[in-house]
């Protein structure tokens, strides 16, 4: 388990060659990427979430499209369309973005929620339906979407069904001082991603996640994530809990937490550590929240502090 687990760490020290001072956020990408899960990162534009993306792409050697969503990107532009061929007198398949590996979706909240919906079946399923055919995309498929906050010119919310499709969400934030003297001195000669090694490969990543899919959880440890996901849905402060589906996206990203650190086993911390990204952004607040000065992160912290961890026996 440890050896196997050894290629994910080589993907965040490459990753880390590119995105200064983020060492944090490359993990829990890791983590998603690992338990199968796809990933949204809302941030300010510049802050090096397209980077981020390319640099995992170019480290696990994984065939990579990316699409720039604006307002006039149409559903088939991603899932591609059939084309009638008059030599042969059938429809032939013209293969959009969305078949490949790890498909970049670069700022998805810019287009339509018509545009947006064409993504839902092929996250969930990893497959496309166009014009009666269900088609299957390739394997691994990873979905990494950047948005901008929402407030920002040309944006609009993405919808709930949408967002609990991701199954992490966070922000990078800006770099500090130092970092960002780092990032300037990389830039000023060179592209970073230029020295992006191939540390892993698409069976590989296969081979790990099927190594995260067997790692164990104690029923002890089940009742601890029931709990958490049920305090999200019986609080003042919350109007919409978390999903059923992001209860299993929690259990599926601490089983990769305990992989990435080596165990066949999930800790009580391990779920205490994801927790957050996997529930902050599937949330809903209360108008109370808001006038009590409290976001999503902060009512999930007084959820972890009031929801007392397992004691191993």
């Amino acid at each position: 388990m440890s050896d196997l687990a050894n290629a994910p760490r080589s993907v965040i020290r490459e990753v880390g060659k590119v995105v200064a001072g983020k060492d944090i956020y490359i993990k829990k990408v890791m983590l998603a990427i690992l338990a199968g899960g796809h990933i949204l990162m809302d941030d300010i534009p510049g802050v090096g979430k397209t980077t981020m993306a390319l640099a995992f792409s170019r480290a696990m050697a994984l065939k990579q499209k990316r699409v720039q969503f604006t307002p006039d990107v149409l559903p088939s532009d991603v899932t591609g369309f059939y084309m009638f061929q008059k030599e042969t007198k059938s429809f032939r398949y013209v293969a959009g973005p969305v078949m490949t590996n790890l498909f970049l979706a670069d700022e998805i909240n810019r287009t339509s929620p018509k545009t947006q919906s064409a993504l839902l079946q092929v996250m969930e399923e990893g497959k496309v339906t166009i014009d009666g055919n269900t088609l299957d995309v390739p394997e691994p498929f990873i979905v990494i979407a950047t948005q901008n906050p929402t407030g920002s010119a040309g944006t609009q919310l993405l919808p709930e069904s949408q967002l609990d499709r991701f199954m992490i969400c966070f922000s990078l934030g800006y770099p500090d001082i130092k970092n960002e003297i780092q990032i300037i001195k990389r830039r000023n000669t060179e592209n970073p991603l230029d020295h992006v090694r191939p540390v892993m490969d698409g069976p590989m990543l296969i081979a790990c996640q099927k190594s995260v899919e067997q790692i164990y959880i104690h029923d002890a440890v089940y009742e601890y994530i029931a709990t958490l996901v049920n305090a999200t849905r019986n609080n003042d402060m919350i109007k919409l809990g978390v999903s059923p589906r992001g209860t299993l996206a929690l259990c599926r990203m601490a089983k990769s937490a305990a992989f990435l650190a080596g165990r066949d086993y999930v800790l009580p911390d391990d779920v205490a550590d994801v927790f957050k990204d996997v529930a902050a952004h599937r949330l809903i607040l209360d108008g109370r929240a808001g006038l009590a000065g409290y976001d999503a992160r902060m009512v999930l912290d007084h959820i972890l502090s009031a929801v007392q961890k397992p004691v191993p026996r």
